[in-house]
C-alpha cells in the first residue's frame, strides 16, 4: 500500500472514530459513503480511487441537494434537516469549492484546449472540464456556463 493515505482509507478511519466517539450521526452518513463505495466496487468489480471516489461524493452531495429542496417543498423540515447533516459530512471529503471567477477560468481554458466552436463540441469540452472541477462544483452549473459560452 502507498504512502499516501486515499481519500477512502480516510474514510474508513473516520468511521472508526465515530464509533469510538459514539457519534451515531456522523457513523451513519460515513456508512452511507462506504456502502456506496462498495457498492460501486462490487458492480463494477473495480477498486474506488480517488478519482472515482470524489465522483462518488459529488453524486450523492447532488442527491442530497435534490432531496432538501423535495422535503423542504413538502413541508419536512425535519427529513430536510437530517439530509443537510448528511451533505456537511459527505462535503467535508470534497475538495474546496471553486468560486465563480475560477469556473470561468477552467471554462475558457477547456474552450481552447479542445478547440471546441459550437454547442455539438459540448462533449469535447466537458471531457476535459470534469477532470478538473468534479467535486469542486456543481457540475449541471459548469455545463450550463459551457453552453451559454458556445451559443455566445
Amino acid at each position: 500500500m502507498s504512502e499516501q493515505t486515499t481519500l477512502k482509507d480516510r474514510i474508513q478511519a473516520d468511521m472508526k472514530a465515530a464509533m469510538k466517539a459514539r457519534d451515531k450521526d456522523r457513523l451513519g452518513a460515513v456508512r452511507l459513503i462506504l456502502a456506496a463505495v462498495k457498492q460501486k466496487e462490487v458492480d463494477e468489480r473495480v477498486e474506488v480511487d480517488d478519482t472515482a471516489m470524489l465522483a462518488l461524493l459529488d453524486k450523492m452531495a447532488k442527491q442530497r441537494r435534490e432531496s432538501i429542496a423535495q422535503y423542504e417543498s413538502a413541508g419536512r423540515e425535519d427529513l430536510a434537516d437530517k439530509e443537510r447533516q448528511e451533505l456537511d459530512i459527505i462535503t467535508s471529503y470534497l475538495p474546496k469549492a471553486l468560486d465563480e471567477a475560477e469556473i470561468d477560468e477552467l471554462v475558457r481554458a477547456a474552450l481552447t484546449e479542445s478547440g471546441a466552436e459550437s454547442v455539438k463540441d459540448m462533449g469535447k469540452v466537458m471531457a476535459v472540464l470534469r477532470p478538473k472541477v468534479q467535486g469542486r462544483a456543481d457540475m449541471s452549473a459548469v455545463s450550463a456556463r459551457v453552453k451559454a459560452a458556445l451559443a455566445g
